[in-house]
């Protein structure tokens, strides 16, 4: 698996580049995860509905073609696109969002942090606080997008929506629990137990 790095971007160019190398790869295409930020900005799943937007305040809310309701991105959170190939895995999407989840849990639990994921409401929560978000898209059998984990961020925009399409959805990160993280930690520890989740091996 490529490991790519791409720092703090843009949302809308890096989900055509998504796009056009999922619907490009070839039988033989290396799977690939994208570690990144993104400048502020909301995004409106492809079964959004807009009554989940409440308020903008000049944050640009781009349409997309994941799953799931209205979320925020910004600048602390880690975002982690995988572009792998399910098919030649032999996996299914619903499979991939559980290994998704089971990182961030596995994170948290090293952090002495109880998490827990949901069957009604992909993602991953701390009580009754969501602090990881998931959303895919599969096209020819592979899939694109993933998941956003809170690291330390300004939470302040997810109450001008309703977060993920669940009104009073309190959003957390890992600096309002008392965990220090910078963000590069935050990747290698998401990249190592991701790893393991796929493959049953460390990088």
């Amino acid at each position: 698996m490529i490991i790519r790095d791409l720092g703090l971007t843009d949302y809308r160019p890096v989900v055509d580049d998504m796009r056009a190398f999922t619907l490009s790869r070839e039988a033989d295409t290396e799977d690939e995860l994208w570690l990144l930020e993104h400048h502020p900005v909301f995004t409106q799943g492809a079964n959004g509905q807009p009554e989940h937007v409440l308020d903008l305040h000049d944050i640009p809310l781009v349409e997309t073609d994941r799953g799931g309701q209205v979320t925020y991105h910004g600048p602390g959170q880690l975002i982690v696109y995988t572009l792998i190939d399910l098919r030649r895995r032999k996996s299914g999407v619903r499979h991939m969002v559980s290994r998704l989840e089971q990182t961030v849990i596995a994170i948290l639990a090293a952090h002495d942090i109880e998490a827990y994921a949901r069957k009604d409401a992909p993602g991953v929560y701390v009580g009754d606080s969501k602090i990881a978000s998931l959303g895919l898209r599969v096209k020819r059998g592979a899939c694109y997008h993933g998941v956003s984990f809170n690291i330390d961020m300004d939470l302040t925009p997810f109450s001008y929506i309703n977060p993920c399409g669940q009104a009073g959805m309190d959003v957390i990160d890992l600096t309002s629990l008392g965990i220090k993280l910078d963000m590069a930690e935050a990747k290698q520890q998401f990249v190592s137990v991701f790893e393991w989740q796929m493959t049953g091996k460390e990088l």
